[in-house]
């Protein structure tokens, strides 16, 4: 019989490891279950990867949709990620809303239509990268009320920004742009210059706005953080992340299309462990 738990953590430490080396900070008994969300969300996460066409991705969203929603128990008791998934649900009685609402934000993802301005990319940074804190705090505060519900909206919005500012060369590569256009319009860029990979000034521009705008959410998720209960801090370590990625990309000749934007394993891993041991998950 496969070991479920074993799967997710293999899982997360190769597709997520800034979440794998955070979850390592948290009580033992609580790991499983987290494991099991960070899984889930990168299996939806990377349904793109998977497609050559929209349709099979939406089929698999769909999938683990009804997953989540109970209709699919003997398919997903056969899924590592999915039966472990439905035990963290039941075992910490997690809101299956909230599950259903990052499958249907990763619906964007399996298209290339445009982000249209700031507010739409908050609501789909906080279905998906907020919503994700939110879990895990519950799991972490064993099922009850862990507090920092407007810190983990602000930190996964700073969080989800600075993740798709760090990918979005591999994004335009594949035909996609996670930049709002009122951004991109109101610093003289075009969508095509993002999926053409120019290094315009326009460009740079609109990446300096998107840093301040990561940077902002950052600070309003710090001014709310004294409201997480601390055996919730866990969830939000990686957040802690965000400043030394977007000091990365301020460097001189940083070029947005080619510079690989990565700090040493070992560098992450100390940001982390100090961060935890300050009682300061946000940094």
């Amino acid at each position: 019989m496969m070991d479920t738990g074993a799967f997710c953590e293999r899982l997360v430490r190769e597709q997520d490891p800034d979440r794998y080396f955070s979850t390592l900070f948290a009580p033992a008994e609580h790991r499983p279950a987290l494991f099991a969300l960070y899984a889930f969300n990168s299996e939806i996460a990377r349904v793109r990867d998977s497609i050559s066409e929209p349709l099979p991705g939406e089929i698999r969203l769909t999938w683990w949709r009804e997953v989540v929603e109970g209709q699919r128990r003997e398919e997903a008791s056969a899924h590592p990620v999915a039966g472990a998934l439905l035990a963290a649900i039941a075992r910490y009685r997690l809101p299956v809303n909230a599950f259903v609402r990052m499958v249907d934000a990763r619906v964007f993802d399996v298209y290339d239509d445009p982000m249209p301005a700031e507010e739409d990319l908050e609501g789909y940074a906080g279905d998906t990268a907020s919503a994700l804190i939110r879990l895990a705090s519950i799991v972490l505060a064993d099922g009850g009320e862990p507090g920092g519900a407007e810190a983990a909206g602000h930190a996964g919005v700073a969080y989800a920004v600075t993740g798709l500012l760090r990918a979005m060369p591999f994004h335009a590569q594949r035909g996609q742009v996670f930049l709002p256009v009122s951004v991109l319009a109101r610093n003289g860029a075009k969508r095509d210059d993002i999926l053409a990979g120019r290094a315009s000034p326009a460009v740079y521009a609109v990446m300096r706005e998107m840093r301040a705008y990561a940077r902002e959410h950052l600070a309003l998720a710090r001014a709310a953080g004294g409201q997480i209960k601390p055996e919730a801090r866990p969830a939000f370590l990686p957040v802690t992340l965000c400043e030394p990625y977007l000091r990365r990309m301020e460097r001189h000749g940083y070029n947005p299309f080619r510079t690989p934007i990565e700090v040493p394993q070992w560098r992450r891993q100390g940001a982390l462990w100090l961060a935890a041991r300050r009682g300061k998950p946000l940094g």
